[in-house]
């Protein structure tokens, strides 16, 4: 065992294998002469207090501990006792709850002491001070097999039909070292094909499946959740298909509209709580965090419910509350009434085909709630459908694309007076819900990415509840209805012309609301708004298709001053930088953390920086003042006249104010075609936060970073091959570097380039590429390739061609080379 470490934590959900793991920790420990009749297992459990814990210990030591009764003194016995034993482990299994290692009296730090605890929480683990934290996750299915088959005790192999079947009943226990040796184990000496067939037919059962003993023991993570919204919250997600990667910021505004969650003063509070609420779930194993990266390197953030966790989730929701769950199944028809019944709560029959539901069928379920046929492919819905739905605050009928139409007895108050959600989005609704008005009571109206072309004055107004509001792109709605909306906390919606959204963003500066939008100027597709208010924890503005400036004035558009994300698509009126087209640019998006520009010859820079301009003084500026200073992403895609990424208005002027980029973690350059220079080495001190760098399609480009600058930072090489001095630059955090067709690209850098984090280099399509940048870290004194480098692609005569200052390297980043002008 490392002797720096102290104490390691194992967790992770019931039934994985943590005891297991631990049990081999305990048995190798006791071969070694060091640990021999030193190692302590103490089973925990839920149940345990510190009088127990330390009669246990007391038991092993052995020390005598019957005489005293105050727990005080108890630990100083037991410490004491512990102490002397020297290089002792001990581990405690199943531990439940954190508890105070001093008052039980285990030491730590002392002699070579070790603590091992196994724990269902993470949490657990931190909080009893583990120094390292070790996560078991489920089997993957090799592994799963491979234990089956052991646990089958089976000497011969299985024939091909039961094999097969074994196969899926493996799949069934979804990786859980506990299913799969109970399920191994009923099958033990089963030679017979039809029983086989039988235990499977009993295992896809969903009834059976949810009184298997499994169950029981997750069961135990859930009831030991002492805050009831973490139990509401995680009882929701199993409304989601199996198997479903749940957004979280869809999952949150969800918890938000069905009042899980405790009521915050903003909108911003009730996603920070929720965020907090899915990373105690997912602290707890009951939720497996997922982060993907998206195209623009940026993540997205998502939680998974284990299949056997969804399935204990489905048992407890058949009493209180009462869920109807038929989600992605494939279901063609909604259920009778035998299966609708009046005590239900909450019904999801997401994710199916069901396409019609037929004329005169009328659930009676007076107490529902939550009604989602979110993505199924209803073409129509009869009135009668609604009828006894008198209770019913959420109805999800998004992403039907075949829908045309609602019954006008939606609109009925002694129908749906109740109803606070309505979700059209991503339909062919191409009329407003004849009486929308007098559902007074909505809180939450999405009708985005539908057919519709207007919206008659005054319907909106008069929905005077609205705190959540989504429009189709095409249709405008007055300033003035939205002011009146008094509410109103989220909104994505469009403005046919730049000065109908300056009028808006003026008006909302007044009232200071909503916090959350998304809004579209002009024409054009807006991607990613369909279903649930998915971007609904952005502030975004996007103009696409359309002239910024019809006026032609400098400067004449404002943007909002909490702006977070802007795009700007294939627009005309920019000038040739962003400060000539937005007024107060650099003051109004300091939050600017996600940036796009795509699709114009006008641009030639994103800001010109001036030294006759306040915002830009470099003396005696305040850094919160730099232009950009909290943009993440960049991402510039076919400007045909761009030059740099700054212009100055003169040349002793060009020096970048202090922070700019200082938190850009991603820049995307791609077909710029007058783009030759990308960073000055000035520049790029400016952007050591930097992970990912891609540039693309630039035919004039020729280097990467420029060496114009005097007066940097230079190293001289004690290499024998070269005592020349040359710039070094550093990209600290760098981990990708790709540049695919740059056909005049001659040089990365020039001089030294130090980035220790990269992982992986792609060099495709840049024929005239003379050399890469040197990198010199060193081990033990000696050159060496980047320590986290998993590979360069680069074609053969590529790799061939490139010229070596220091020809060591060579050698020593071949073995990282994969050849080829292909991408993964």
């Amino acid at each position: 065992m490392d002797d720096e470490i102290f104490s390691i934590g194992i967790y992770g959900m019931g039934g994985v294998g943590k005891t297991t793991l631990a049990t081999h920790v305990h048995n190798n420990l006791l071969k070694e002469a060091k640990f021999s009749g030193h190692v302590c297992w103490i089973t925990v459990s839920q149940e345990a207090n510190i009088h127990k814990l330390q009669k246990d210990i007391a038991k092993f030591l052995p020390v005598d501990l019957s005489c005293e009764d105050n727990d005080r003194k108890r630990a100083a016995q037991l410490f004491q006792a512990l102490k002397r034993r020297r290089n002792f482990v001990l581990i405690l299994d199943d531990v439940w709850t954190h508890f105070d290692l001093e008052n039980v009296g285990i030491p730590l730090r002392v002699d070579g002491s070790k603590l091992i605890i196994t724990s269902r929480s993470s949490d657990v683990c931190c909080a009893m001070g583990c120094q390292k934290e070790v996560k078991v996750k489920p089997l993957c299915f090799q592994e799963a097999w491979t234990l089956f088959l052991e646990k089958l005790g089976c000497c011969i192999p299985l024939p091909p039909d039961i094999e097969e079947i074994a196969k899926s009943m493996v799949k069934n226990c979804a990786g859980l070292p506990l299913g799969i040796i109970t399920v191994a184990g009923s099958m033990k000496g089963t030679d017979g094909i039809h029983e086989w067939r039988d235990a499977l037919e009993e295992l896809e059962d969903p009834v059976a499946r949810q009184d298997c003993e499994v169950l029981k023991i997750l069961h135990y993570s859930y009831s030991r959740l002492c805050d009831q919204r973490l139990k509401d919250c995680f009882l929701y997600c199993s409304l989601y298909p199996e198997d479903c990667e749940i957004p979280r910021d869809e999952l949150i505004a969800s918890f938000i509209r069905e009042r899980l969650m405790d009521k915050r003063r903003t909108r911003q509070a009730e996603f920070d709580q929720g965020h907090a609420l899915l990373n105690k779930l997912e602290n707890a194993c009951l939720l497996e965090g997922v982060v993907k990266i998206k195209e623009d390197d940026t993540e997205a953030k998502y939680v998974k419910m284990h299949d056997l966790m969804r399935d204990m989730a489905l048992k407890i929701t058949k009493t209180k509350p009462k869920y109807l769950v038929k989600a992605g199944i494939w279901l063609r028809d909604v259920p009778d009434k035998s299966e609708c019944k009046e005590d239900l709560d909450n019904v999801s029959l997401r994710f199916n085909v069901v396409s019609s539901i037929p004329l005169g069928i009328s659930p009676n379920c007076p107490k529902l709630s939550t009604l989602s046929l979110w993505g199924n492919e209803l073409r129509s819905i009869p009135c009668s459908f609604f009828a006894h739905f008198g209770a019913l605050q959420v109805l999800d009928l998004s992403c039907n694309r075949s829908l045309e139409e609602l019954p006008n007895c939606i609109s009925e108050l002694e129908r749906l007076t109740a109803l606070l959600e309505l979700d059209l989005s991503d339909t062919k609704i191409s009329d407003v819900p004849e009486g929308l008005e007098r559902l007074v009571n909505l809180k939450c109206l999405n009708m985005v990415q539908t057919n519709l072309e207007m919206i008659s004055e005054g319907i909106i107004s008069k929905l005077s509840c609205l705190q959540s509001l989504g429009i189709p792109r095409q249709v405008s709605v007055q300033v003035e209805e939205l002011e009146s909306l008094k509410q109103l906390e989220e909104f994505i919606g469009g403005f046919p012309k730049a000065n109908s959204f300056c009028r808006y963003v003026r008006s909302r500066q007044r009232f200071n609301r909503p916090s959350f939008y998304v809004i579209q100027v002009g024409s054009g597709l807006l991607k990613g708004l369909s279903g649930h208010f998915q971007q609904m924890a952005s502030k975004r503005v996007v103009f696409s298709f359309t002239n910024v400036n019809p006026g032609g004035k400098k400067r004449a558009n404002i943007l909002p001053d909490d702006i977070q994300e802007l795009e700007i698509c294939a627009c005309q009126g920019l000038g040739s930088c962003l400060n000539d087209t937005f007024a107060e640019f650099n003051t109004q998006t300091r939050g600017l953390t996600h940036c796009l520009i795509e699709g114009s010859c006008e641009i030639r820079s994103l800001l010109k920086l001036s030294s006759s301009e306040d915002q830009f003084v470099i003396k005696g500026q305040n850094s919160a003042c730099a232009p950009l200073q909290n943009l993440k992403h960049l991402r510039l895609i076919c400007l045909s006249n761009f030059n740099g990424l700054f212009e100055w208005d003169s040349v002793a002027n060009a020096i970048t104010p202090p922070s700019t980029f200082s938190c850009l973690r991603s820049l995307f350059i791609d077909r710029c075609g007058k783009l030759k220079k990308l960073f000055t080495p000035r520049l790029l001190q400016s952007v050591q936060s930097l992970e990912v760098l891609k540039v693309w399609g630039c035919n004039e480009l020729e280097e990467i970073v420029s060496n114009d600058e005097e007066g940097h930072f230079s190293f001289t090489s004690s290499n024998k091959d070269s005592c020349s001095r040359a710039t070094l630059s550093c990209l600290p955090n760098l981990k990708k570097l790709a540049v695919l067709g740059n056909p005049k690209l001659r040089n990365i850098c020039k001089g030294l380039l130090i980035c220790n984090s990269i992982e992986r280099i792609e060099v495709i399509s840049c024929r005239n590429l003379e050399s890469l940048p040197p990198f010199l870290p060193s081990i033990n004194g000696q050159p060496s390739a980047p320590p986290a480098l998993k590979v360069i692609q680069i074609s053969l005569h590529g790799w061939e061609s490139l010229k070596w200052d220091y020809p060591f390297m060579k050698k020593i980043l071949q073995p990282f080379v994969r050849y080829g002008e292909f991408r993964e």
